[in-house]
């Protein structure tokens, strides 16, 4: 009798297993065979890496006072010839010549937004236009992205292809100032040029914009790869821009880029210096600092 009843325990078990597995088999979530599956709800294939601000401040520190000149060649001697240097079309949108303050060396802060396939608003009573706009912003076309910058940030934006968007303008780009960010670059536009270039802010782009987001464009991501200006960039990479444009430094070659960068301006400066004073001209801060 007891032998039976083991017999029987056993049994029940083995078919409870059983059955667990064939639930969990058909329970919708659980691991699939299909090798599909995983791909069918979205897979990004670029991972990206999370640095501290100590680590950031470390690799800016290194390079302080380069040039964009300075940073290509140092790229071509680390094996990167022709690397990161983003189209001439990503020129600044206004240059100090005096105190260079349009240029920055920043980390970069990703985002993408894309053009939309959601219906313009139409035609609308103000009010119900204010709501409608009001939660574009709010639920499709945000700015998630503010929360990652901090000191010494670069923020880096997709914008949705060459349409007539001013996603950035002389309101937010202060915001996003006052949480740190050292310099903005963006693969088409913003508008409010006028008060940017009053603010100081620096911000390297393609051409204005007038429209605003909502019924234009919705944001796709934030902290993952994007390109701008022709170059992939991606989180935690350093930004270098002044008056020739941008260059993306890969965050594993920084520290090597730095070095060689470092050399050439050195003696660029030194060769100047000599050439200020053999002219009479006055020293500037391109050779003093």
């Amino acid at each position: 009798m007891k032998l039976t009843r083991i017999l029987f325990l056993t049994n029940f078990a083995f078919t409870c297993l059983f059955l667990a597995g064939n639930v969990f088999a058909q329970t919708p979530g659980a691991r699939s065979t299909d090798p599909a599956a995983e791909l069918r709800g979205g897979k990004g294939f670029i991972g990206a890496e999370v640095y501290s601000l100590e680590d950031d401040k470390k690799i800016l520190a290194l390079f302080d006072g380069l040039r964009v000149a300075d940073v290509s060649d140092g790229m071509d001697k680390a094996g990167l010839h022709s690397t990161g240097l983003m189209s001439a079309d990503i020129r600044p949108l206004w240059k100090d010549t005096t105190n260079f303050s349009h240029r920055f060396v920043g980390i970069a802060v990703t985002a993408r937004y894309v053009p939309t396939q959601l219906p313009p608003a139409g035609k609308m009573t103000p009010q119900d236009f204010d709501r409608w706009e009001g939660q574009w912003y709010s639920r499709i076309s945000s700015e998630p992205f503010v929360a990652l910058l901090r000191e010494g940030s670069a923020l880096v934006i997709e914008e949705a292809g060459e349409q007539d968007v001013g996603s950035i303008g002389s309101n937010n780009i202060l915001t996003w100032k006052s949480r740190g960010m050292v310099g903005l670059v963006t693969s088409n536009s913003a508008r409010d040029t006028d008060e940017i270039i009053a603010q100081k802010v620096p911000l390297y782009f393609r051409q204005v914009g007038r429209g605003i987001r909502p019924g234009r464009n919705e944001i796709e991501s934030v902290n993952r790869p994007v390109v701008c200006g022709n170059v992939l960039v991606k989180p935690g990479d350093v930004i270098v821009a002044d008056g020739d444009g941008v260059i993306v430094v890969p965050r594993a070659k920084a520290e090597e880029v730095a070095k060689y960068a470092k050399e050439v301006i050195d003696k660029d400066k030194a060769a100047r210096t000599k050439l200020y004073e053999k002219l009479g001209l006055p020293k500037d801060k391109s050779v003093n600092q």
